[in-house]
């Protein structure tokens, strides 16, 4: 049975889509509305290997979604078979859980948690309304970043500070990427023949331009490196990660505003302020160039990655599975390599010809006798997101 979705992924300035069959997983089109609120913007539409682009004027989201509309009128697929519409959520809050069938009262909520999320909650409520206008008569679904890590334990999610404070403003650890690692480990029970196993222990690494680590058991997540915000864990492609809370106090002192700290630390810092470059590609190039800024950045990036795996091992008491995941993880032998390397001491064994392959499916990189098993799997949020939307709407 046939099931398109449309799925929906709203930034500040731009609006990602695609229509996939969460039954057959095809993908049927898909394309990215960029630039929008400037002077000039640019739309991407693909259908199959059929890449159509058009420049425009795309002030805000519902301009920007009509041209989407219209480009599916003119270059196909049709929406007329679309079920439902699926929207990505960054922050849910405490309050969603799960994904949820959208009405006023979710859009009215979604609003008052948009302070957790200034960047990425707003345009996605931007996106449910311009989506609304037009496609009224079929449903719509909110999925959240955030709703796979809402079983952490309370000692997990709790931060050492005024519990009052806490509580009155919603601070605590949500963690991010969740379609993404739950998909994965899912995946994982899968490949393992695993599934159901409430034993089963997997730590997932998805290292993409933005990048998290989280612990599994029995498919239910008990740590994760994101916390109140994207911006905290591991070293990313312009995020910081964890540095001293002090230093934005520190900076302040030395006249940078609350606005410049928070633009050094989510857009200059991560690989970009280590060495100038964000693309791993373009890392491991400059590592064989012997550009020592990049061997820096790099092993600063495997280090903080290290420290998470070896903090994980100890709150599971051991895994069954060390997956790798998204651009990054899936692609970048050169960063998976000295990550195994390191855990040797703990008995990790790379395979260092599987670790150099290539491929789109799911893969064992360790040796035979690794104490854990290390695995590449390709990571598919958008099927997941279609997944959870016919879930919800009860397809």
């Amino acid at each position: 049975m046939s099931t398109p979705i449309l799925l929906l992924n709203c930034g500040s300035s731009s609006m990602k889509y695609q229509v996939i069959d969460a039954e057959t997983h095809e993908s049927r089109a898909s394309g990215l509305v960029d630039r929008i609120g400037q002077a000039s913007g640019e739309l991407k539409h693909r259908v199959g290997t059929e890449v159509t682009i058009r420049e425009g004027w795309f002030p805000n989201h519902t301009v920007a979604f009509g041209a989407v509309v219209a480009a599916f009128e003119e270059f196909g697929p049709g929406l007329q078979d679309v079920v439902a519409v699926g929207h990505r959520m960054v922050h849910g809050g405490e309050r969603f859980r799960e994904s949820v069938l959208i009405d006023d009262e979710v859009v009215a909520e979604l609003k008052r948690l948009a302070p957790l999320a200034p960047l990425h909650n707003p345009p996605g409520i931007a996106g449910i309304r311009a989506a609304k206008d037009l496609l009224p008569s079929i449903p719509h679904v909110g999925i959240f970043d955030t709703a796979f890590f809402t079983t952490l334990p309370p000692e997990a999610y709790t931060y050492a500070i005024d519990q009052e404070l806490a509580k009155e403003h919603g601070i605590r650890k949500y963690g991010f990427h969740g379609t993404s690692h739950s998909f994965v480990s899912a995946r994982a029970a899968e490949f393992l023949d695993r599934v159901g196993d409430p034993d089963l222990k997997v730590i997932v690494c998805h290292l993409g331009n933005g990048a998290s680590i989280s612990a599994i058991k029995g498919g239910k997540a008990v740590e994760t490196s994101m916390g109140l915000t994207p911006l905290a864990g591991l070293v990313m492609g312009t995020r910081s990660g964890d540095v001293d809370p002090g230093l934005p106090k520190f900076l302040s002192s030395h006249g940078m505003t609350p606005d410049e700290v928070d633009t050094l630390l989510n857009k200059k810092s991560g690989m970009l302020g280590l060495c100038g470059y964000t693309d791993m590609r373009d890392v491991g190039a400059q590592i064989e160039a012997g550009n020592q800024d990049a061997v820096l950045a790099r092993d600063v990036y495997v280090h903080r990655l290290v420290s998470y795996i070896g903090s994980y091992l100890a709150i599971l008491g051991g895994a069954d599975a060390l997956v790798f995941t998204a651009g990054v993880g899936e692609n970048a032998a050169h960063i998976r390599g000295p990550v195994i390397e390191r855990l040797e001491g703990i008995g990790f064994k790379l395979d260092a010809d599987a670790n150099q392959e290539r491929s789109s499916e799911a893969r064992v990189i360790s040796a035979p006798d690794s104490a854990v098993k290390v695995l590449v799997i390709p990571t598919n949020e958008e099927l997941a997101m279609a997944r959870e939307t016919v879930e919800v709407i009860g397809r």
